[in-house]
């Protein structure tokens, strides 16, 4: 399909509006309003008193148009912006049949648009009529969004400004996910890595640790993330973590994460050394309990093997666990994903999240016949069945997060019991606090007063990490220049 503009460049919101309908790749043509096949056509034209809107979208040799005039002096660009997209929205809506469930709120953080809402004092119905009549999005969606607000506003209330988050990447899997897009590396091509890798995370943990005392800041959370943490050996999880605790205060911190994962990861005394070096809350990630789509994905192990992981993180002592789904995976079905949510709910872990299928580019599973495959999965029935049930057995939405090329446009959704919610998750997707990363693919975030958001970036690959180093951590001398030596 190519997407034509004429008059504006708008060229990143148009493209995601479009992608709430049609998957694939688009070519980009500018200052054309015309061209063969399908296309989606928009154009800005700006008069004297009137700007002139036009949109126009063509498939399968079927058209439909849409145009508006607005007042220029009662708009600006982001006006103009948002209008071009609703018409574009409006046009494919009529087009296809899809009614996308978050309208043209094509954000990654759908949450903070009814938090600040309800921080301006909106009532709930003023909220939904807000977003409801400038995004179009639909009433299960609000509602959804309005009670994760509601479950996250107190705990966003207790931040203390001169506290802070870090993050441990271990970017290490026995095998690679079909679905996986994020940066981690099978042990096998990357086994010979792992111990230089192992001695020079240590050292930036020093390093941040050093900036810790530097800044006087205070560790709320620490998060070990991946990859898969757990694809290391016990006692190198023993070092790094006694690194973190000799360098770090981490004696007042709130929470302490550790994503064991994989069940074809976990040992026991992998979870001994996790939960004697004081990380209180884990993930057990099943994905799905269904062992046929385990095999579909690239999974070597069953689903009996992530109940045995579970069952001993409880004997180790475990009291606060967190397990991952996926609706969406290919080879599953409806009542097959009913099963996964009905046996997790059962083992009665602490938290439960619900991921929605993502197609990106990197990941096996990639490619527009896959998309157009899943894209007619019953992937919003599995989803909205989680929305249903677990709030009635006690699990409740606490945070949510959307990406590019997910299943119908659905979301990744946090349920957790009261008071078990994590306030890293919550944390890092309302960007309200600081956060130190260590580690490959790691980010810092920097938050300053001003609201001014900052990241360093590190080196996405372990060999460069390993090779580039000691130029990595000049990056950090950042920290300093923005909030200055204590």
């Amino acid at each position: 399909m190519k997407i034509l503009f004429k008059g504006h460049d708008f060229k990143y919101e148009t493209e995601a509006t479009v992608k709430l309908f049609i998957p694939g790749r688009f070519e980009f043509l500018y200052d054309e309003t015309n061209a063969d096949g399908d296309i989606v056509s928009t154009q800005l034209k700006k008069g004297k008193h009137f700007t002139y809107l036009f949109a126009v979208c063509r498939i399968d040799g079927k058209t439909v148009r849409k145009s508006l005039k607005i007042a220029s002096q009662y708009a600006d660009e982001k006006t103009y912006e948002h209008e071009i997209c609703r018409l574009v929205f409006l046009c494919l809506k009529k087009l296809t049949g899809i009614t996308p469930p978050w309208g043209l709120l094509t954000g990654i953080r759908p949450v903070r648009k009814m938090t600040e809402l309800i921080d301006k004092g909106y009532s709930k119905n003023d909220c939904f009529d807000t977003l409801r009549n400038q995004y179009m999005t639909s009433d299960r969606r609000l509602e959804l969004a309005y009670q994760t607000a509601e479950n996250q506003i107190p705990l966003l209330k207790t931040v203390d400004p001169q506290s802070i988050s870090i993050y441990i990447s271990i970017p290490f899997c026995p095998t690679r996910c079909s679905y996986c897009s994020f940066v981690s590396h099978s042990l096998d091509s990357a086994r010979k890595l792992i111990p230089d890798y192992i001695r020079l995370l240590c050292k930036e943990i020093e390093i941040l640790g050093k900036i810790v005392r530097d800044m006087n800041f205070r560790i709320d959370t620490v998060y070990f993330g991946g990859g898969t943490p757990t694809s290391i050996e016990a006692s190198q999880l023993d070092i790094l973590m006694k690194t973190l605790a000799e360098n770090i205060d981490i004696s007042k911190v709130r929470e302490y994460n550790v994503e064991a994962g994989r069940a074809d990861t976990i040992t026991y005394d992998k979870l001994r050394v996790i939960k004697q070096n004081g990380a209180g809350r884990i993930s057990v990630n099943p994905q799905t309990l269904n062992d046929d789509v385990l095999k579909n994905i690239g999974r070597m192990h069953t689903a009996q093997d992530t109940i045995n992981a579970y069952k001993t993180a409880r004997e180790i002592g475990f009291d606060n666990i967190n397990m991952d789904l996926i609706a969406g995976l290919p080879g599953d079905t409806y009542d097959s994903f009913v099963n996964t949510l009905d046996r997790v709910m059962e083992l009665d872990p602490e938290s439960i999240t619900v991921h929605t299928l993502t197609i990106k580019r990197s990941a096996t599973l990639y490619g527009e016949n896959n998309i157009k495959l899943f894209a007619e999965s019953m992937t919003a029935d599995m989803v909205n069945r989680s929305m249903d049930i677990l709030p009635q057995k006690g699990w409740l939405p606490y945070y949510l997060y959307r990406q590019k090329n997910t299943l119908e446009n659905l979301e990744n959704i946090g349920f957790a019991k009261k008071g078990k919610e994590s306030l890293y998750n919550i944390f890092i997707m309302d960007e309200t606090q600081i956060i130190l990363g260590a580690g490959c693919a790691a980010s810092t975030k920097l938050i300053e007063k001003n609201g001014k958001i900052t990241r360093i970036h590190n080196y996405k690959f372990p060999y460069e990490y390993i090779n580039r180093f000691d130029e990595l951590m000049k990056k950090k001398e950042l920290i300093y220049q923005i909030y200055g030596e204590k």
